[in-house]
């Protein structure tokens, strides 16, 4: 079945956090529901349609930003009761707006999830997970990763409280009181949790989540060990998840699953019984989508998709047919309604034109007569930087509540920008001079008229670390900008994983010395992405790395005066062995190093390399034969008399330009990481081989595997 669905938008706030925007409970099915709605002004406004108009049942003062919205109220009954987060507070309101809670938490950090169950109340801030029943402390949990999100089965269906977390260190934590029952694997970093089909499905367990690289998936919680049932891949290259829901928008009986994503996707999948997920409706909005939810708010009988967004806008795709066709020589004539919204729309057009231009002459006057004070106008960023495993780039998102003007990038630290498909904005790069200020990069993107919403994509090499930074500047008056920094770390390409290869060879790099367990994991912090800011709780700790870009991985395991690195790279003992030294030196703490190296992993490493050289070098020579090709049809009118092969790359021949140029300098990255592994092979024998590296740039040249492991045993 084909779903059609009208986008109207219905009314704007301020900024919105994730899941911060709910429907009320409709009084009858399918009649108009109120939508309530809390954004960072501290404000929650509930609100219903009527004719066509957004008509405020209550709005609240000001205050701290909403972080969060839930609905509750007695099991098995309606969910009308209304629940926000501001800082570590927590207000509960009735459907009609009277306050009837204010329970200050006992909470150090603001909380940033939550989730509701009659009497009980669970809470994740920060790394701090806390249990409350009636307002009163149950239970506690100190997580080793930010919580990103909590749920609980229904505990009226389970006869047990097993509430899960969502933690950035890719793991979702299933609790039982104040202990971990077991971990469940994901393969992302989780953002959001929700309840299958809005109760845990058939049996009260499922639960679904959403990764922040664009991953869906549904794991059964049973009471000893999770069930994985199934697992939608981001194979579009969509934004990471934000918000799920599930309610049936195609009116089929079968609930559907609503997602929406930070790069302003709204996704509907069918699960009409089939193991996987089927999509059956996309829509691309401008902003992220913060909360999604099913229901019926602009006119009765017609559902619709509701949605708020990071800007505040709230929403609607609905069912209900946008236009109306008439038939050869019928007129076709607005409603008595429509003519007088489209009136209405019009004066307070008017309105707001005069009474601009009225400011505008106002504060022009004042500014001649000396009196005018200019205020730096504020606006709220929403930036992400994150690590694709998929090009072992990195992806940044800039996002402000207002259009951007232009963003200014500028990287103290080699490294490559990537096009974007949906990037539209104007680049130009200007000269650097890297050796008096150490700027390696300075490039300035141009934006079009309405943009709120800018990703760019940058590409590190590892060993080099600094700072990028973004410079936003916003089409407001007077100009202002604001500046956003990102850590380039030395191994800035590897990611956390949960499970490695134990029968890989590997270099071992061990520290001893006089450094605190907090020390010594402040220096993983800053070698390693995905690590907590905070030392995890015990006396030491053990963390596995892979490498996105050469799969090669990496063991930590570090305590109070010992830190023992394993890596199947030498490369990547050798970043280490250089970084934390001077990490150290900078503390005045004095180290004792000492590193066992395995000539195999060397070959093996290699062995990792060549298909991506191999695959490359290929690219580069088929690119290189189009043009000759393309004369050569032109002349002989066919390609009849060509080998099948050299068919082919005419046939793919865009494709292989455009895959060619999305890799710009990928062949020249891959002989510098080769050239690296040889000097560091040689670096911790104590000999310089850099002399020999043109040599080695020839063998590269005219690739052979056996030719260059040969050349790295004999030099």
């Amino acid at each position: 079945m084909d779903l059609h669905l009208h986008r109207a938008d219905y009314l704007q706030v301020g900024v919105t956090s994730q899941k911060t925007m709910k429907l009320l409970p409709a009084a009858r099915p399918r009649a108009t529901q109120k939508v309530v709605i809390g954004d960072h002004d501290g404000v929650v406004l509930c609100f219903g349609m009527k004719k066509g108009e957004a008509v405020a049942v209550f709005k609240t003062l000001r205050g701290r930003p909403v972080a969060r919205l839930e609905l509750g109220g007695v099991l098995n009954a309606p969910r009308e009761k209304i629940f926000v987060a501001t800082g570590s507070e927590i207000r509960g309101f009735t459907k009609r707006g009277k306050q009837f809670l204010s329970f200050e938490t006992n909470l150090t950090e603001s909380i940033k999830a939550m989730h509701i169950s009659g009497s009980d109340l669970f809470l994740g801030a920060g790394y701090t997970y806390s249990h409350y029943c009636d307002c009163r402390d149950q239970h506690y949990y100190l997580s080793g990763d930010k919580i990103s999100d909590v749920v609980c089965p229904p505990g009226d269906r389970l006869a047990r409280v097993t509430p899960v977390l969502a933690c950035r260190d890719r793991l979702l934590r299933v609790l039982q009181g104040s202990d971990v029952l077991y971990e469940v694997e994901v393969p992302g970093p989780p953002a959001v949790l929700a309840l299958h089909q809005g109760d845990g499905g058939d049996s009260g367990e499922d639960l679904l989540f959403g990764t922040s690289d664009g991953r869906l998936g549904l794991t059964q919680i049973t009471a000893s060990k999770p069930v994985h049932k199934w697992e939608v891949r981001n194979e579009k290259k969509r934004g990471g998840v934000l918000c799920i829901d599930s309610f049936d928008i195609v009116g089929d009986g079968v609930k559907d699953l609503l997602v929406g994503r930070d790069d302003g996707t709204v996704e509907v999948y069918a699960l009409d019984g089939a193991s996987q997920p089927v999509l059956r409706f996309e829509q691309a909005l401008s902003e992220s989508v913060t909360s999604i939810q099913g229901g019926c708010v602009g006119k009765d009988g017609y559902d619709e998709i509701v949605v708020s967004t990071y800007s505040g806008w709230v929403s609607g795709l609905t069912t209900e047919p946008a236009h109306r066709e008439s038939g050869p020589g019928e007129e076709l004539r607005l409603s008595q309604e429509m003519q007088s919204k489209i009136s209405s729309l019009r004066s307070e057009l008017e309105h707001l034109q005069l009474k601009v231009l009225q400011e505008r002459d106002r504060y022009q006057q004042s500014s001649q007569s000396g009196r005018a004070q200019s205020a730096v106008p504020a606006f709220s960023i929403n930036d992400k930087f994150t690590l694709s495993k998929d090009d072992a780039s990195y992806s940044l998102l800039l996002e402000v509540q207002t259009a951007i003007d232009n963003v200014l990038i500028q990287s103290d630290v080699p490294i490559d920008l990537l096009d974007v498909d949906k990037n539209s904005a104007v680049v130009s790069f200007s000269s650097c001079d890297s050796e008096s200020n150490d700027n390696f990069l300075l490039a300035t993107y141009r934006c079009q008229a309405n943009t709120t919403r800018l990703e760019l994509k940058v590409r590190s090499i590892e060993g080099q670390y600094g700072t990028l930074q973004a410079y936003v500047t916003p089409r407001i008056q007077p100009k202002t900008c604001q500046v956003r920094q990102y850590l380039i770390k030395p191994l800035s390409l590897h990611q956390r994983t949960h499970c490695i290869d134990h029968d890989r060879p590997v270099n071992t790099l061990t520290l001893t010395g006089q450094f605190s367990f907090a020390e010594v994991h402040s220096w993983v912090a800053f070698c390693l992405p995905e690590v907590p800011e905070k030392p995890p709780a015990g006396e030491g700790v053990t963390f596995y790395f892979q490498n996105t870009f050469l799969d090669t991985q990496l063991e930590s395991t570090y305590r109070k005066g010992e830190g023992v690195f394993k890596s199947d790279n030498i490369s990547t003992i050798s970043i280490l062995k250089d970084v934390l030294s001077k990490e150290a030196t900078k503390k005045k703490i004095n180290l004792n190093i000492s590193y066992e190296i395995n000539e195999v992993s060397v070959k093996h490493t290699l062995e990792l390399i060549h298909p991506k050289l191999e695959y490359q070098l290929l690219l580069a020579k088929k690119v290189q034969l189009i043009d000759a090709l393309k004369e050569l049809q032109v002349h002989e009118g066919n390609t009849n008399f060509l080998i099948p092969e050299y068919r082919r790359i005419l046939e793919e021949a865009d494709h292989l330009q455009e895959e060619y140029k999305k890799q710009p300098a990928h062949l020249e990255r891959l002989y510098g990481m080769i050239t690296d592994l040889f000097i560091d092979k040689f670096k911790f024998k104590g000999t310089n081989v850099k002399t020999k590296v043109p040599l080695l740039l020839e063998i590269l040249d005219s690739y052979d595997q056996s030719a260059l492991i040969a050349f790295f045993d004999a030099a």
